[in-house]
């Protein structure tokens, strides 16, 4: 256990700290390569781990090559500024919508998506609109955080709800059914206490005749149009491959690249350029990192999670709910929410209580919004920041999410109950 938790414990460092510019998926793939020669984890268990990530992760790429596209032919942009003018000024209102877009791109588009998509377009935005510095950071934390705890709704709208529902065999309309009530609590109970908490830094009055009109930023409008009508006919084949057991990867990477195919024949991106901005380390991430966390696997960890969550369930569902959820919340804000949700799951399997699973979502979808760490999502959009010049302390982050995150983390739960 020792030799498996140090190892787990330097390479989250490597993917966190990053040092001499090592990218996240090669620390994952050296962590990995370590675990095989220190024998914590043997060949048969790389086998299981690539089985259980890979429909997850090529999905998540499909998410993200579609949302560049539609990125890169000003939809989202459209979208953004579309947002901002019908607030018709009023900063608050603007704030509320701001949230709202966010939570509808983290939805349909992944939590990573919505970080690495509408981030830059909203920064952007406010300082055209000459908004104080307090105020776009308020704007920013908001949105960062918005984009994990509206990721709910869909199987396709975090890796971590993939992982699961492939993990105990959830079909993609059961999964929305039970996830369709926490998404929409999640939002607006997420949005009202980021209002209460951040009201103060909001200004009463923005100048939106400063934005374009949105369809200036277009770079088709025949093929925004038939964007719609894509995304809309996309989503439908997702009910349609759940009936003859297609892999979610399957719709979502081949519909991305069609829709690539189609921006090309509209001459609205370059399809090379658009493949290699992918984040094709998130591969080598998800399977490293996996092939790491099953070496706690191995040395015991699931077995003493196990009897804790088998303790709780005989307390009752509401007791169970919750206590899976925070657990799942903690050991995600503390050890990153790809690893907490497969060690969660696995000690989760022989309990006969289905709705844990959802709980377990649930947590590791808002907990890592404790801390700076604790997502994928939140290390990208900390660093989209940066490069665009707002620095937000480890501190000032961490206070504002375990301030945030509990309170909302246990209605959203309830709502689950």
């Amino acid at each position: 256990m020792i030799l498996a938790f140090s190892l787990f414990l330097i390479t989250l460092l490597c993917v966190i700290i990053q040092p001499r510019g090592l990218q996240i998926g090669t620390s994952a793939i050296i962590g990995a390569g370590f675990a095989l020669l220190l024998g914590v984890v043997n060949f048969a268990d790389v086998l299981v781990v690539t089985n259980i990530v890979w429909d997850a992760t090529l999905a998540f790429i499909g998410i993200i090559i579609l949302s560049l596209v539609l990125d890169e032919i000003g939809f989202f942009e459209w979208c953004a500024i579309w947002m901002a003018k019908f607030s018709k000024g009023n900063g608050h209102l603007m704030f509320v919508y701001s949230l709202l877009l966010g939570a509808l791109i983290s939805a349909l588009f992944a939590n990573d998506g919505a970080v690495l998509i509408l981030t830059p377009i909203l920064l952007a935005k406010m300082r055209i609109l000459k908004l104080e510095p307090k105020t776009i950071v308020a704007f920013l934390l908001a949105g960062g955080f918005i984009s994990d705890s509206a990721s709910l709704p869909f199987v396709f709208s975090n890796l971590t709800n993939i992982v699961t529902a492939n993990y105990f065999n959830i079909g993609f309309s059961t999964y929305l059914s039970m996830m369709f009530t926490p998404y929409v609590v999640s939002t607006f109970v997420s949005i009202t206490v980021l209002w209460l908490f951040l009201r103060k830094d909001i200004p009463l009055h923005v100048n939106v005749e400063l934005l374009k009109h949105p369809d200036e930023v277009l770079k088709s409008k025949p093929l925004f149009y038939l964007a719609w009508v894509f995304i809309a006919a996309l989503m439908g084949s997702y009910f349609v491959g759940e009936q003859y057991h297609i892999p979610i990867s399957f719709i979502a990477l081949g519909g991305a690249l069609l829709f690539l195919a189609i921006a090309r024949y509209f001459k609205a991106v370059q399809p090379w350029q658009i493949i290699k901005t992918a984040p094709w380390q998130v591969v080598w991430f998800s399977i490293g990192l996996y092939i790491v966390v099953y070496g706690l696997k191995n040395a015991g960890l699931t077995t003493y999670l196990s009897h804790i969550l088998n303790a709780l369930n005989a307390q009752g569902n509401t007791i169970a709910i919750v206590g899976t959820g925070f657990i799942a919340a903690i050991l995600s804000a503390v050890m990153n929410n790809m690893p907490s949700v497969m060690i969660m799951d696995i000690a989760l399997h022989d309990i006969p209580n289905s709705a844990l699973a959802y709980a377990n979502i649930i947590g590791c979808n808002l907990g890592p919004k404790m801390t700076p760490f604790g997502s994928l999502a939140t290390l990208l959009w900390l660093h989209v920041m940066a490069k665009k010049g707002v620095k937000i302390s480890f501190w000032e982050y961490s206070k504002f999410g375990l301030l945030i995150t509990p309170p909302i983390l246990l209605v959203v739960l309830l709502s689950l109950v």
